[in-house]
């Protein structure tokens, strides 16, 4: 073949490939080559369609009052923002919070927390006191089995009866007695 033949092909290759015409007559020739060669002619089903998952968010989740009784909602609290200095917090909720006393009369007195925490037994809630940056934390109050046990308290209208396990005077110093030694494993027996 000479190359213009070959160009006049492509070209009409080119120009009748996008032809429905031409599509179903490759399909029918398709189709009768496979009778021939013995193969199935079924096609397969196409794929069902994909259905969106149902809206999880709108679901209502049942409480019951003794759950609630239990874990009592926190109140709604402002949004987390990165601390990057000291901004000055005003409040009348103010008050001294007693050992073992409920996260509900807590919240009755400082108002509501900025985060709460849930891990175990154990219940964390954070209040601004306006030296976040320069204290390193909130003022934290601990709950254990829904009991106060402990409060960390910067802020001067926020106050703690008990005994804190971080007073306001204190240096934070290192504790040599929490480094972390790992042991190697025993070396394997050689043959």
């Amino acid at each position: 073949m000479r190359r213009s033949t070959l160009a006049i092909c492509a070209l009409l290759m080119v120009a009748t490939s996008g032809c429905d015409q031409v599509d179903t007559a490759k399909a029918k020739l398709k189709l009768a080559w496979d009778k021939l060669r013995g193969r199935s002619t079924t096609q397969a089903p196409p794929p069902p369609p994909v259905r969106p998952a149902a809206d999880t968010a709108a679901t209502q989740v049942v409480v019951t009052p003794q759950e609630q009784a239990r874990h009592p909602r926190p109140p709604a609290a402002p949004q987390d923002r990165a601390i990057t200095r000291d901004v000055p917090y005003v409040s009348n909720d103010t008050g001294t919070v007693n050992p073992g006393m409920s996260e509900r009369e807590v919240y009755e007195l400082w108002a509501a927390p900025a985060a709460v925490r849930r891990v175990g037994q154990y219940t964390y809630l954070f209040f601004q006191n306006g030296c976040e940056y320069t204290c390193g934390t909130m003022d934290v109050v601990t709950l254990q089995n829904g009991k106060v046990v402990d409060v960390i308290a910067r802020w001067d209208g926020h106050r703690y009866s008990g005994e804190s396990s971080s007073p306001p005077g204190r240096v934070p110093v290192a504790n040599p007695g929490d480094s972390l030694h790992i042991t190697p494993p025993p070396p394997s027996p050689s043959r």
